[in-house]
């Protein structure tokens, strides 16, 4: 570990050099205010219960007659509460991260872990919140919500309680009764997040939730889910195309590249924070040029 200190008013680094699975890269930026902690990802041996791990994780396809790896040797370590944001081109792998962490696929080679379990399928230790809510059209916002709770046998009156607590959460208590043809793209996404919170889970997956959705709705929807992550301090695994989203809302960010977590950025900052900050922008940049690198080094390994 290298430590870079400057002055107040210059940013502060952290990194650890390394590959995913020999030592996770790791840079700690300050964007505002004077970091409080630093954290190694990728770290073995020291796993709470509510970490998500996955050692050594590869998952292979067949395209035509040639066998395709979506991940390959894939160690990453999140730390109770994080919320860890994956960005990258697409093809990377990310879509295939999220699918096994949910238990939709398993690996080929490797592991995946939540709370020190094997991840063998979907369980309620884990809640997905997608790009499209998918909701049920014939049930109203609160019975959307309200149903994910049906399966586990709690009565028809403590889920309509529970659901109605989760609507306030998500700022539509007063919408409980409208459908979902009657909602906006934000609003049912608001029913989804809800509908995924009620189950308790350890884990929250998000896979580009905001990304059909207009530029003030989406600044409204990720200040709602700091809060919510704030107020909950659950683990969230959350992916997205866009730098900017991914330092709004993050405690990590995780850069995808050949199937791997190549960079794990370290953002120490006190929410809300300044996207038009100096400090801000600097990070932007320098997770935009690991990217580029990343995109560059693929093309050629291709070749």
């Amino acid at each position: 570990m290298k430590k870079l200190t400057f002055t107040k008013e210059r940013p502060t680094y952290m990194f650890n050099k390394g590959q995913c699975n020999k030592g996770v890269h790791e840079r700690n930026q300050q964007i505002g205010g004077i970091p409080k902690k630093s954290v190694v990802a990728g770290r073995s041996g020291q796993i709470s219960s509510s970490d998500l791990a996955l050692s050594e994780v590869s998952k292979f396809y067949r395209q035509d007659d040639t066998t395709v790896a979506a991940l390959r040797d894939c160690t990453l370590n999140i730390d109770s509460g994080d919320f860890f944001s994956i960005v990258g081109p697409s093809g990377t792998g990310k879509t295939t991260l999220l699918n096994l962490v949910a238990g939709f696929e398993k690996p080929d080679l490797g592991s995946v872990r939540v709370g020190g379990s094997t991840v063998s399928g979907p369980g309620r230790d884990r809640a997905i919140v997608f790009q499209s809510p998918t909701l049920f059209p014939w049930l109203s916002a609160l019975d959307n919500i309200a149903d994910a709770l049906r399966a586990i046998g709690i009565d028809k009156k403590e889920r309509r309680l529970s659901a109605m607590s989760q609507l306030g959460e998500v700022g539509l208590a007063e919408s409980a009764s409208k459908r979902p043809y009657k909602m906006s793209g934000g609003m049912q996404q608001r029913v989804g997040i809800a509908r995924a919170l009620i189950m308790q889970p350890k884990v929250l997956i998000m896979d580009e939730p905001f990304a059909a959705l207009d530029f003030y709705v989406r600044q409204e929807m990720q200040n709602l889910i700091v809060d919510v992550w704030r107020r909950h301090e659950i683990t969230t695994l959350f992916v997205t195309h866009s730098i900017e989203e991914a330092l709004l809302v993050s405690t990590k960010i995780g850069i995808m590249s050949g199937g791997t977590v190549s960079e794990i950025f370290d953002i120490d900052s006190d929410h809300p924070r300044d996207p038009t900050s100096a400090q801000f922008n600097d990070l932007r940049r320098e997770i935009s040029r690991h990217i580029e690198m990343g995109v560059r080094s693929d093309r050629e390994n291709r070749q």
